[in-house]
């Protein structure tokens, strides 16, 4: 977690209220935003419906492709609680990193890491079938941990909630896919956990469709 002192706070900081809105989808933007204390709901429409695709915590940086690509807001981020946040804009986000070049690094990763979930998110949310939404999001899950060995079984560390925010799908849906996956022997199901039985089975169906979307 990325962790700066109160100094920063005076200088950058902004406090939202329960249920404030941030920044809109489509909106132009020139900052970002440091999450030091609350949850931020990140919000996007999809099929003309609003969908919850991640819920931001303590340490959680968001809305930095505004400062990276120079792009219209992505999607809404709206306070889900008591907020306190660094807002940077695009001025003294360089001379912050002039003066911090530790900050600087710890920033570059974080930044890193976020392009490629917002570029995986994005993958998975142009899939057209819910079950294999739910496929893609349990083979990005797998390809997280470099130790796995996808020729065996695989044991995931989430569940229905997690992959409901990640594929853009309504929970109770994400659920039934799941144990649908589970009846036909696919996964098995646990409280806090979900084991593939062979993930590359989903990757060859996932690749399939990926292929005829584009064909």
């Amino acid at each position: 977690m990325l962790e700066l002192d109160e100094k920063f706070f005076e200088r950058f900081g902004v406090e939202y209220s329960p249920n404030e809105i941030i920044f809109c989808e489509y909106e132009p933007g020139n900052e970002f935003y440091f999450i030091q204390k609350g949850k931020v709901r990140i919000v996007k429409i999809i099929n003309d419906r609003e969908k919850t695709i991640d819920v931001l915590e303590e340490g959680d940086v968001f809305g930095e492709m505004s400062i990276l690509e120079e792009e219209p807001r992505s999607a809404t981020a709206i306070a889900g609680s008591h907020v306190r946040v660094l807002k940077f804009h695009r001025d003294n986000f360089d001379a912050l990193l002039q003066g911090n070049p530790q900050l600087a690094y710890k920033l570059l990763l974080i930044f890193s890491k976020r392009i490629y979930d917002a570029k995986r998110r994005l993958m998975i949310l142009l899939l057209d079938e819910p079950s294999v939404k739910v496929m893609d999001v349990l083979i990005m899950l797998a390809e997280q941990n470099p130790h796995f060995d996808f020729e065996g079984e695989i044991s995931l560390t989430t569940n229905a909630q997690q992959v409901a925010s990640w594929s853009g799908m309504a929970e109770a849906q994400v659920q039934k896919e799941l144990t649908q996956l589970a009846r036909v022997d696919k996964i098995e199901l646990f409280d806090d956990h979900i084991v593939v039985k062979n993930i590359r089975d989903f990757q060859r169906i996932v690749t399939s469709r990926r292929k005829n979307m584009y064909s």
